[in-house]
């Protein structure tokens, strides 16, 4: 657990906009936005390297920050975005919390323990939401499936979360285990589908028509042989 705060080094920033940002980067720095407590957004840049190695485990770290001129802010780590290709912090959003409140954070999952013979386990929830004072926010939250038996459904009430934390009343769905023959819970019912009459192919319709119009022009023939004008009476 974070008992005790990383310590970066921060400064004011005080250019904005993409093409600032970019040189920030360039320059191995990465910006910041502190926010919460009803104060204005803070806009910092932080040593890059540094803040990876903070938040390299764990997304919810305890972080002091100690900015050109002595002040320091307490944040805990919001939501952080990473390089999608190469090792890298691109930007990070901190919350301004205090050392003796308590705070809602997503906490990530983690399966511990060996699924029984000839099941495999599904997560249907990588994270869960759950209250914990601001300075003991647990990294993750460990679920033992060793020998559960398929079919079973571990809810939040089956999980045993750290002593100083408690699941948020935020419903989260469940984790299930399930028999490897079986790729994937059951699901229910669906309607039987629409009824489609088959229409007739291009061909059939056209040797129908055709044969409609012989039938009509050899009548017409027959018609006037018989000294009848086709269409009229005798």
């Amino acid at each position: 657990m974070a008992n005790n705060a990383i310590t970066l080094k921060a400064q004011d920033r005080t250019e904005f906009g993409k093409g600032s940002a970019r040189q920030a980067r360039r320059a191995g720095q990465v910006p910041v936005v502190v926010y919460g407590h009803g104060t204005e957004p803070r806009h910092l840049l932080l040593e890059e390297h540094a803040t990876r190695l903070a938040l390299r485990s764990n997304d919810n770290a305890l972080v002091e920050l100690v900015i050109d001129g002595g002040e320091t802010l307490l944040v805990l780590g919001k939501d952080v975005q990473r390089h999608p290709i190469r090792p890298g912090v691109q930007h990070v959003d901190f919350l301004l919390v205090d050392r003796n409140e308590r705070v809602d954070v997503e906490v990530p999952v983690t399966v511990i323990g060996t699924a029984a013979p000839g099941t495999m386990h599904m997560i249907e929830a990588a994270t869960i939401m759950v209250s914990a004072p601001a300075v003991s926010v647990p990294e993750t939250i460990e679920v033992d499936i060793t020998d559960v038996a398929a079919g079973t459904v571990l809810t939040i009430a089956d999980i045993t979360c750290p002593r100083v934390s408690r699941p948020s009343p935020t419903p989260t769905p469940p984790w299930s285990t399930w028999p490897t023959s079986t790729p994937s819970p059951p699901r229910s019912p669906r309607s039987s589908p629409p009824r489609v009459t088959p229409r007739p192919r291009p061909s059939e319709s056209r040797a129908t028509d055709m044969s409609s119009h012989d039938d009509a022009q050899a009548g017409a023939t027959r018609a006037f042989r018989a000294g009848l004008t086709p269409g009229r009476g005798a």
